[in-house]
């Protein structure tokens, strides 16, 4: 079975935790309580093939910061989160995705951009296309807005994440073939 280390990275507040918990375990954490790091493990099946995600639940404050470059050397992938009603949480990623690219030390890494919060329109504060554009502005990686609460596109976030890490690093015997690349919007 293959391994995966995922890493999710954005600002405090923007629910990280909230999402990596309704994916682990099913539930919604509705109290905000500012996160360390927390590790998680799921096994899931992907396209057919089982997989086994760890899961690097980081902070968000600034007083951590230093402990990211550790967190993107070690990591395969990336779902970089912010929060639509915070618009602020959006303008932070730009900072998290040179940081990931310089650490990594390639043009081209999986990440998933998360516009969370989708439960809370009304209070919108980061248009839909923002999100878009972006994604396509960082090579049209995958873009979804989710809602922890709601459980909107969770699952996806992390699935499409394994298909980005497969299509860059196929499993030995894997046919499939590193192809153009369709920017996918949810």
């Amino acid at each position: 079975m293959r391994e995966y280390k995922l890493v999710v990275l954005g600002s405090g507040g923007v629910g990280k935790s909230a999402l990596t918990v309704q994916f682990v375990q099913s539930v919604f954490v509705d109290r905000y309580d500012p996160t360390i790091e927390d590790s998680y493990r799921k096994q899931v099946e992907v396209d057919g093939h089982q997989c086994m995600l760890e899961i690097l639940d980081t902070a968000g404050t600034e007083q951590f910061t230093a402990m990211r470059d550790l967190y993107m050397k070690n990591g395969q992938g990336f779902i970089l989160v912010f929060s639509i009603i915070l618009a602020s949480t959006f303008d932070e990623l730009a900072d998290l995705h040179r940081q990931i690219l310089r650490v990594k030390d390639v043009e081209n890494v999986p990440i998933v951009l998360v516009g969370n919060k989708c439960d809370l329109e009304a209070d919108r504060k980061v248009e839909r296309w923002r999100g878009e554009e972006l994604s396509k502005s960082w090579g049209c990686i995958p873009f979804y807005e989710t809602s922890a609460r709601n459980r909107i596109n969770v699952d996806e976030v992390f699935y499409d994440l394994v298909r980005s890490i497969n299509s860059q690093n196929p499993m030995k015997g894997d046919k499939s073939k590193k192809g153009s690349k369709k920017c996918k919007i949810l």
